[in-house]
């Protein structure tokens, strides 16, 4: 059994199946597979979702398909939208609701999957940790859209380092150290994502025939 993971791009294709296989192997009995499918930015994983999804869900093995976008960069938000839960809420309904399959989940990281790195400082270089604020990685999703946490981390690397933050080479080198358990606690909204992969897992794994 496994998981489709639509992925915004490249970076999280790399980064984020092995983190999140982690996650579930501390919470079942048996490894759950995480298929990741890339997209070329979120416009395209928008547009061709349902089709996609559609083809995935042909199969009997996979246990839902789990679209990740970032909440930060889509400009699909109504102008009443403001707040992250105003669109996070809003966005998840209207995206499910295309695809118009129940075993498809649409999720977000907030403001983008860097505040799952914020959320566990240990694992950043010595030299950009000492410069990251406390409050920062107390409460990770809180980090705006004025400076997502993308934006944070590339001021604190060239700060620190004089160079900036390659989000696929760096990206993927601290997902690799990151403890999903941290980052839990601290991101309500990648708890939602995590506590869903598991409850999915053990529907299947109840239902599943007796070997």
């Amino acid at each position: 059994m496994k998981f489709v993971l639509f992925c915004e791009g490249a970076t999280e294709k790399g980064a984020l199946p092995d983190f999140l296989r982690r996650w579930l192997n501390s919470k079942l009995p048996v490894k759950v597979g995480i298929q990741p499918v890339a997209f070329n930015g979120w416009a395209e994983m928008v547009r061709d979702s349902p089709k996609k999804a559609e083809l995935h869900l042909r199969n009997p093995d996979v246990i839902a398909v789990v679209a990740l976008l970032d909440l930060y960069g889509p400009t699909i938000y109504p102008p009443d939208r403001q707040t992250a839960a105003e669109r996070y809420e809003w966005a998840k309904e209207y995206l499910e609701t295309r695809v118009k399959n129940p075993r498809f989940r649409q999720h977000f990281a907030v403001h983008d999957v860097e505040a799952w790195i914020l959320s566990d400082p240990a694992v950043l270089p010595h030299a950009v940790r000492k410069k990251l604020p406390l409050e920062k990685s107390g409460k990770p999703e809180m980090v705006n859209f004025d400076e997502p946490p993308a934006y944070l981390l590339n001021r604190l690397y060239r700060e620190a380092t004089n160079r900036d933050y390659k989000k696929r080479t760096y990206g993927e080198e601290l997902f690799r150290k990151l403890d999903p358990l941290v980052v839990w606690q601290k991101c309500p909204y990648f708890r939602k994502l995590a506590d869903e992969l598991v409850y999915l897992s053990q529907k299947a794994l109840e239902s599943a025939p007796s070997p």
